[in-house]
């Protein structure tokens, strides 16, 4: 008798770059697989994704040592990605399984929000 436990589905798989001039780079996923997330000593000039159809879905201007990309901004499929680290480029892939979904900001009311006293008056002497 054979039987498969299956935990949530991840929503993408990340291929890394195994290359050793690849290593100032951190490219990994979050926990649940739905934001990509670059790392480095150096600066990350851009970052632009290839999609299945050979054009350009995604190009980011950075300049800063660390981003995040919420991989509801892809469509489903492979995507070849390229972080610029000029004069390099660091190419790797993810694999969009399924439709990520968006997650929705949560609306407040006046009702939802409590303050303590010292709040409210501090709010008040900052107006």
């Amino acid at each position: 008798m054979s039987f498969t436990l299956q935990a949530q589905e991840s929503y993408a798989k990340l291929e890394k770059n195994r290359n050793i001039q690849a290593k100032e780079l951190i490219h990994e996923l979050n926990e649940t697989k739905d934001t990509l997330i670059l790392r480095s000593n150096k600066k990350i000039n851009g970052l632009y994704s290839i999609n299945k159809d050979y054009s350009r879905e995604l190009d980011f201007y950075i300049n800063d040592t660390s981003f995040k990309l919420p991989l509801n901004k892809l469509s489903v499929g492979k995507h070849v990605m390229v972080a610029v680290q000029s004069p390099k480029r660091i190419v790797f892939v993810i694999r969009i399984l399924k439709e990520i979904p968006e997650i929705e900001p949560i609306k407040l009311t006046t009702k939802d929000i409590i303050a303590t006293e010292s709040e409210k008056a501090l709010v008040l002497k900052n107006n």
